[in-house]
């Protein structure tokens, strides 16, 4: 096999170089009942050629959202994406670039690494954004761990309108770093009182906004009770669209805010990949994981960017590292920005405003559906629903309509029967008049 270019001599020259008598001996130390025996179970090499038909077959099963009415959500959301972005990225400067660790020879992706947190920044209202973490959920873990730093701080207060995910990475985290967390049952009414369990312990409370079930809060009076008992306020957002017509974080009085940036340039991709969003207050920059591009002046007076900050494993003892999983998704982060830029200010501003139409308009038809009731008062592009039935069935029975009609929340929380009937559905731009006729028909049919 071409790909295998040792030789039977070549295996023998190495085994008595280290003195082993067979390949066996180099797994002594593994113990008989852990070895696999015999060969996998995998089917016969294929030819190229069969191999693209077989993954055509299995793909052509799939029910894509740019193909039918799509109305999902739960934190992954379809928008228009421009062509430029995917061409544009195909670019060999952009898709092999590496971690910026030369910035003599990596001006361009310092460059739009500092748009990126500049944008970041701007939308979130927030001083500081750093270039990027992996996803949205880790992003959570990485602010609970720098809120533990700053505040000297052991509990971790979730809210249960956070998105499950983000909820569950968290705990993850925080279990094998001795962190406390208490998590707030679901909260598809938006009545819990977080205020009331904030005390002297409390590192800081991670909300979500727009919340997992819809829901539009404003934060500050809750920030104003963390600054009181010590403690940081961390807002995330998985729908970044939304700070293009909400009340960004920052002005709340945020301490952190993080989120997934995904929606903007990334697209759906069957669920990847991510782009983590972190954005501070400047007197916590020490703190904050990840890279920070900053803006200086070279020699010669010209403008140039260098890594201003980087408290990475990589870079300093990991012990003293603020993350050590704070890689960050450069692709990612310059789709997004590039769709960012693409809108523009105005842009951004206009497609919020069409996203929030479409989901007011859906929810004034479903809402006027026989035994569906809209659990969100004010929401910005998503909403949950309750339906006289269990959502799975509904949401099966519409996916054989060829209509992708939301998603049950029994999905994140099957050991609370009291949402099993509850459904999140979302309405962006790319969601049509005639998108809207056929699910509202189609959920008659499935409900009658």
């Amino acid at each position: 096999m071409r790909f295998l270019p040792l030789t039977d001599a070549d295996r023998a020259d190495m085994l008595k170089a280290i003195g082993a008598a067979s390949v066996e001996d180099l797994f002594c130390d593994v113990p008989a009942s852990a070895r696999q025996k015999g060969p996998l179970p995998l089917p016969e090499g294929l030819s190229e050629m069969e191999v693209e038909r077989r993954l055509s077959t299995m793909a052509s099963r799939n029910l894509t959202p740019g193909d039918v009415p799509c109305f999902l959500g739960a934190g992954a959301y379809r928008h228009h994406i421009p062509a430029a972005i995917d061409q544009l990225l195909l670019r060999g400067e952009f898709l092999t670039a590496y971690t910026p660790y030369q910035p003599e020879v990596s001006q361009g992706t310092l460059q739009y690494l500092f748009e990126f947190q500049t944008q970041v920044a701007m939308i979130t209202g927030m001083e500081v954004a750093n270039a990027s973490l992996y996803d949205g959920a880790t992003a959570s873990a990485e602010a609970a761990l720098m809120a533990a730093r700053v505040t000297k701080r052991d509990k971790i207060l979730l809210s249960g309108g956070l998105h499950p995910h983000y909820r569950e990475v968290t705990a993850t985290q925080a279990r094998f770093t001795h962190l406390k967390v208490e998590a707030l049952a679901p909260d598809p009414f938006g009545i819990e009182d977080l205020m009331g369990r904030i005390d002297a312990q409390t590192a800081c409370v991670i909300v979500q906004l727009p919340g997992f079930f819809g829901h539009l809060k404003d934060y500050s009076a809750l920030a104003k009770t963390c600054e009181a008992q010590g403690a940081l306020l961390v807002v995330a957002v998985t729908e970044p669209v939304a700070l293009g017509l909400i009340k960004p974080p920052g002005a709340m009085g945020a301490d952190i805010v993080i989120g997934d940036g995904a929606s903007l340039g990334v697209g759906l991709n069957f669920g990847g990949p991510g782009l983590g969003l972190m954005a501070v207050r400047e007197k916590y920059v020490r703190q904050m994981p990840g890279r920070l591009i900053g803006e200086t002046v070279d020699a010669d007076g010209k403008r140039g960017w260098v890594l201003t900050l980087s408290t990475r494993e990589q870079h300093i003892r990991r012990e003293k590292a603020t993350s050590n999983i704070c890689t960050n998704s450069g692709l990612c982060a310059l789709a997004f920005s590039m769709h960012m830029t693409f809108l523009g200010e105005a842009g951004f501003t206009n497609l919020a405003k069409l996203n929030h139409a479409r989901a007011v308009q859906l929810a004034e038809r479903l809402g006027a559906l026989k035994g569906v009731k809209v659990l969100a008062g004010s929401f910005f592009n998503e909403f949950a629903v309750q339906l006289p039935k269990p959502a799975t069935p509904v949401v099966e029975a519409m996916a054989a309509r060829r209509i992708l009609a939301g998603v049950p929340v029994s999905r994140f929380y099957p050991s609370w029967p009291e949402l099993e009937n509850v459904m999140l559905i979302a309405a962006t731009e790319t969601v049509t008049d005639e998108d809207m006729d056929a699910l509202i028909e189609g959920l008659q049919g499935v409900l009658s």
